[in-house]
């Protein structure tokens, strides 16, 4: 497999730092083709401004939606996007690597999104009308490939338990692996969660290593998340609310998830 592994942490002695280049070697030793963007080693730019395109501006102020599909139709963002854009499209697999600050990821991987994720790349694609609503949410120019998330946090497991005070670990992985990798449609594994990270964890290293060689050697064949697809059947268009008949009287991150066979449209 290609694989793209996008990292985002300020010190390469951490203990993510020691994970992701276990994994690169891992991965390598097993015929594997990595590329790593370390985000924080190629001082990537984290916000998203009128620099983002090489071109005059399409109205009389910087929109971000009309001047990034410009930029990008006519092959005129900067060379960062583009270098980004081309790892993506070459990847069958992409991880993302990163700690878990503040409930969400670094900013400069989320500046990594902003930028790269282009309007005419990752959105904006697709007509819309009375039975599709564009190519995203299981379809996009990110179809086929697959990507899974590796985090470290030093909560414990039960903090981030369905009863746990920081909320249900699935619920704030949601907007990131439903909405920036669902969305333009990668195949989204299980992630792999970390915990505890800063107690003891030159003792607890080679058990990590351990369970991320255990899930790096399944990345072809893993099942994915079954996201619902936006335009398979479930959801009323153009609405984009989940059929009455799925998940009856629920709501909240899980009815976008199926369940079993019979909890989705044929």
């Amino acid at each position: 497999m290609k694989i793209l592994i996008v990292y985002a942490h300020p010190e390469p002695r951490s203990l993510s730092g020691s994970l992701k280049e276990f994994a690169v070697d891992h991965l390598q030793r097993a015929g594997h083709q990595v590329q790593v963007s370390d985000l924080y080693a190629m001082q990537w730019k984290a916000q998203l401004d009128a620099a983002d395109t090489l071109a005059p501006l399409v109205g009389a102020h910087y929109d971000a939606t009309q001047d990034s599909r410009f930029a990008f139709d006519n092959q005129m963002q900067p060379a960062d996007i583009t270098a980004e854009q081309e790892k993506l499209r070459w990847a069958d697999m992409v991880i993302f690597q990163f700690p878990l600050w503040w409930f969400s990821m670094p900013a400069i991987m989320k500046g990594w999104f902003d930028r790269v994720y282009a309007n005419g790349f990752a959105y904006g694609v697709g007509e819309h009308n009375d039975r599709h609503w564009g190519d995203r949410y299981g379809e996009g120019n990110l179809t086929g490939k697959r990507a899974m998330l590796v985090v470290t946090t030093g909560g414990w497991e039960s903090h981030y338990s369905p009863r746990g005070i920081n909320g249900p670990i699935d619920d704030l992985l949601f907007p990131i692996q439903h909405g920036m990798l669902f969305y333009p449609g990668f195949s989204v594994l299980p992630p792999l969660v970390f915990y505890r990270v800063q107690k003891s964890a030159q003792a607890r290293f080679n058990g990590w290593c351990d369970a991320l060689a255990a899930r790096l050697d399944t990345l072809a064949d893993a099942e994915p998340i079954a996201f619902r697809r936006q335009n398979g059947g479930d959801y009323e268009i153009p609405a984009l609310t989940l059929k009455d008949e799925f998940a009856a009287g629920e709501s909240g991150f899980g009815v976008h998830v199926v369940r079993n066979s019979g909890d989705v449209s044929r």
